[in-house]
């Protein structure tokens, strides 16, 4: 526990108030600190994010955003303490000062926007990489697994309630990485540097998250080459269009074996709830 209040989350104190009384008391809450993306010494872009996980955070934030294709091409990360906030500066292999610019943030990302910051309409709806994979088929048993791991997982939300969680689920082998953070797209962004870095490929398993579906999680999980996104809250319907565009298959309202499938029906065993 300590490490984990050390680096991504602190005790404070308050009062509480219960059956009319009120008291002193204390609670864990996690830690919101501004990082900044950097390459070649130009910073690119600056979420509000949990610090913890950096090195997965920044391979995850670099392939989302098209800067990298593989997680090869990063040479080196280093994370420096810079205020309040932490710079980690990203080394690439062939750093390309044109492509950075096109795809420059000029502002501060929220923890509740995964788009903050982009210049054009076009940039927000631009094309998405379409996942092919059909190796990969869940039974409602194994999404009802999946979920139920994604809690049980999550060490830092046990503690305070107040942080978001993605997780890579592979049939035969359970849930083999999950990140956390106040953000769900950094959460997501983090669990796919943690799939490249691992090892494990991206086509073989499926995504779980914590949040709702919204068109952000789409593009972030078809950028890692997953074919299977679940979560526990409904998506938009540009969020469906997207899956449908990427060929991913969708699985929302996920709580035990009950959910529902939008897109892509053929990679869930028959004779479940569908909406396509």
């Amino acid at each position: 526990m300590n490490a984990i209040i050390g680096s991504a989350a602190r005790m404070v104190g308050g009062l509480k108030a219960s059956g009319g009384l009120v008291s002193n008391g204390s609670r864990i809450v996690p830690e919101e600190v501004p990082i900044a993306f950097s390459y070649g010494g130009s910073t690119h872009a600056v979420m509000m994010a949990t610090p913890a996980d950096l090195e997965d955070f920044a391979v995850g934030f670099s392939l989302a955003e098209g800067i990298i294709e593989r997680a090869d091409e990063v040479v080196a990360i280093e994370a420096i303490e810079a205020g309040e906030g932490i710079d980690v500066q990203v080394t690439l292999k062939d750093m390309t000062a044109e492509a950075l610019v096109a795809r420059r943030r000029r502002m501060a990302g929220p923890v509740g926007c995964g788009l903050c910051g982009i210049e054009s309409i076009e940039q927000a709806s631009r094309p998405v990489r379409r996942v092919g994979s059909d190796q990969v088929r869940l039974t409602a048993r194994e999404i009802a697994d999946a979920t139920a791991m994604l809690a049980a997982a999550q060490d830092l939300n046990r503690q305070t309630r107040a942080v978001h969680a993605a997780g890579f689920y592979c049939p035969h082998e359970g849930l083999v990485a999950i990140r956390e953070d106040v953000g769900r797209h950094n959460a997501l962004d983090k669990l796919t540097g943690a799939v490249l870095l691992g090892g494990w490929t991206a086509s073989l398993g499926a995504v779980v998250v914590t949040s709702r579906l919204s068109v952000e999680m789409v593009q972030k999980t078809a950028a890692l080459g997953a074919p299977i996104l679940i979560a526990i809250s409904a998506p938009t319907a540009l969020a469906i269009r997207t899956a449908t565009a990427a060929g991913i298959t969708l699985i929302g309202i996920a709580r035990d074996e009950d959910f529902e499938i939008f897109t892509r029906p053929d990679r869930v065993a028959e004779g479940v709830p569908m909406h396509v």
